[in-house]
């Protein structure tokens, strides 16, 4: 029996007869309250069979409905952030019965996707983009004379990125017809839901309240004191029962804060919204994890779940026989911490992903979670150094792309010591192409001044960190997602000689160059092959005796990195090579010049021939052609 054979039939009565937006739009306001209480449990039961993100997909489920009751999509387009709210959204878009495909390999993109269907329309998987596209949307219906709604649903923290003020500021000056909604659902703005500020809701989105509004002012332009004192009399109103001045300052018209839960009130609100003109910004109220108590009573460990039985109060505790990498650090972190007390822990939002938990609770006046914003994380670290302390950035590898400009000029070009501790670098799996950390090699290694480290295991990872931290310039630290390999860990970490790498293995003929937990495939394919094996440690600066000598020795040279063959490691090796008039054939292995989809690390690594049958066979072939 299927997974989506079993989630239908009489337990779904209404949610099985909606394929598509239509179908729910033919449905009485009366039954709308039915239609979420089977999403909600349909999603449960889904994700529960499957793992993926469960907590905000639970809290936007009225949202989610009244939206697509409301608004004609897919004409009218609703850009989703972050992307991970959006499970309730694909549920009601024809995605249902696919549902416990995803995030697994050639199932179900994890956030909304452009190519997955006509209702997603912005790819996303990072956070805080919805109100700037959105915005072109708008604008470009605009110019195109097209009748299309927009509105952009953010929150999940995303709200707290810079760059969706940026979007806000822009768009309150040009003025465009859309609709922001920020699901606020940590109470991180308001606490004050209720009755009053229900009917307010309803009160300032309706007709009436809107055309006295317009009409008045209209009436005053010509007496400019009299309008000013009338704006600010409305303003002080809203001001008295609702947290909307930052908003209506920016030159949205700011309704709420409402009961994101009540999805009658949100379609007549949405319903009086969807005709107002110029930029409109709801604040609707949301719990994480809504409807299923363990969810809502822990809403991060929700966040993201494994396999799982909903019938019970907890999630399956799995002990790992290794650490992860990310405990690694976060042992690390405390480790020093205790040494140091100019060591200060800076993190976008990520403590928990990036193993900080124990660290913020014990030394809480060296933490700053700065939220997302991560442009901000790397000045903020910047500042830290210049003022003499030793700042540690904990991110992960595709969110240090957002903060590319202040790691050259307010990092590097400074050359501060500034530690980065760069998580889910490589392969990272189910969250797919947004989040595979397959660029920081490349991108960090063309800035002057930076060290660039890729550890091999779990103790070459705390060494490296432990030098990183004790040079004086930035230095980099990239380790994958997942557990380590299972060595033994030193006493006390080591400081390495930067730009030294170290022999591995003695073989014939093929020197393999590894770089990072590339390591663990390596071995047995140069065992395989009687193969060399020095593991890198350095991709910046390299180890040129080394690549010198194994160039000496050996017939054919072969890197090996989980980052782009573009402009990576292996690039580095053939540039060294090159600029020492070194002639020698070399294989580049690594990932492609394409986005990597989600599926399973191995999964992955095995498609793309970087697990050890899959370098042994690239190795063999490439031996044929010389």
């Amino acid at each position: 029996m299927t997974e989506s054979t079993r989630l239908s039939g009489t337990q779904f009565p209404l949610l099985d007869g909606i394929n598509l937006p239509a179908d729910l739009r033919k449905l009485s306001t009366t039954q709308l309250p039915q239609v979420c209480a089977e999403v909600r449990e349909f999603l449960l039961r889904s994700v529960s069979q499957s793992s993926g993100h469960l907590a905000s997909g639970l809290g936007t489920v009225e949202l989610t409905v009244a939206l697509h009751y409301v608004y004609q999509t897919p004409v009218d387009q609703l850009v989703w952030d972050v992307g991970h709210q959006a499970y309730p959204h694909k549920i009601l878009t024809g995605r249902k019965d696919q549902l416990h495909t995803i995030r697994q390999k050639d199932g179900l993109h994890p956030f909304p996707w452009r190519p997955e269907s006509q209702y997603d329309t912005l790819s996303v998987g990072h956070s805080s983009t919805s109100i700037s596209a959105a915005l072109g949307m708008a604008i470009a219906a605009q110019h195109e004379a097209e009748p299309r709604k927009v509105v952009a649903i953010i929150g999940d923290g995303a709200m707290t990125a810079g760059m969706a003020f940026e979007a806000l500021n822009h768009a309150g000056d040009i003025k465009p017809n859309m609709l922001v909604i920020l699901n606020d659902n940590d109470m991180s703005i308001s606490e004050n839901v209720g009755a009053l500020n229900n009917h307010l809701a309803k009160l300032m989105s309706g007709k009436v309240y809107t055309t006295l509004r317009e009409r008045g002012k209209r009436l005053l332009q010509g007496v400019p004191s009299i309008q000013n004192l009338a704006s600010r009399a409305e303003e002080h109103m809203k001001g008295m029962v609702a947290p909307g001045t930052i908003f209506e300052e920016l030159g949205f018209n700011y309704i709420g804060p409402i009961d994101g839960h009540d999805v009658n009130l949100l379609v007549e609100t949405l319903t009086n919204m969807r005709n107002l003109s110029g930029p409109q910004f709801l604040h609707v109220v949301t719990r994480k994890g809504k409807g299923y108590t363990p969810a809502e009573q822990d809403p991060i460990g929700y966040h993201g779940v494994p396999k799982f039985d909903p019938n019970t109060t907890s999630l399956p505790s799995k002990k790992a026989a290794t650490p992860s990498y990310s405990k690694v650090f976060g042992d690390w972190l405390c480790e020093m911490a205790a040494r140091d007390d100019k060591l200060m822990a800076v993190t976008p939002a990520m403590r928990e992903g990036s193993g900080m938990v124990e660290f913020s609770q014990r030394y809480p006046q060296q933490y700053f979670d700065v939220a997302i914003a991560e442009q901000h994380a790397v000045t903020f670290a910047a500042g830290l150094a210049i003022g003499g302390y030793n700042p540690v950035v904990a991110i992960y590898s595709t969110f240090l792309q957002r903060a590319y400009d202040q790691l050259i000029h307010d990092v590097a070009l400074q050359n501060l010591p500034v530690l980065f501790a760069i998580d889910r670098a490589g392969i990272v799996g189910a969250d797919g192409p947004t989040h595979q950390g397959a660029f920081d090699l490349s991108y960090l290694r063309c800035i002057p001044n930076m060290v660039v480290m890729a550890p091999a295991d779990e103790n070459e990872c705390r060494n490296m960190l432990y030098t990183g931290h004790l040079a004086d310039q930035p230095v980099a630290v990239r380790y994958p997602r997942g557990n380590g390999v299972g060595v033994t860990m030193d006493e006390n970490p080591q400081r390495l000689e930067i730009g030294k790498g170290r022999m591995i293995r003695d073989g014939q003929n093929i020197a393999i160059l590894s770089f990072g937990t590339c390591l663990a495939d390596v071995m047995p394919c140069a065992e395989a092959l009687d193969a060399t094996v020095a593991d890198m440690r350095f991709v910046k600066p390299l180890d040129g005796a080394l690549i010198e000598a194994l160039a000496a020795q050996h017939d054919i040279l072969v890197t090996v990195e989980d980052n782009v063959v573009a402009g990576g490691a292996g690039s580095a090796v053939l540039e060294y090579l090159a600029e020492h008039n070194i002639s020698k054939p070399v294989l580049r292995c690594g990932l492609p010049d394409e986005f990597i989809k989600h599926g399973t690390q191995d999964e992955i690594r095995a498609e793309l021939k970087l697990d050890a049958a899959g370098l042994q066979q690239q190795i063999e072939s490439f031996l044929q052609t010389q």
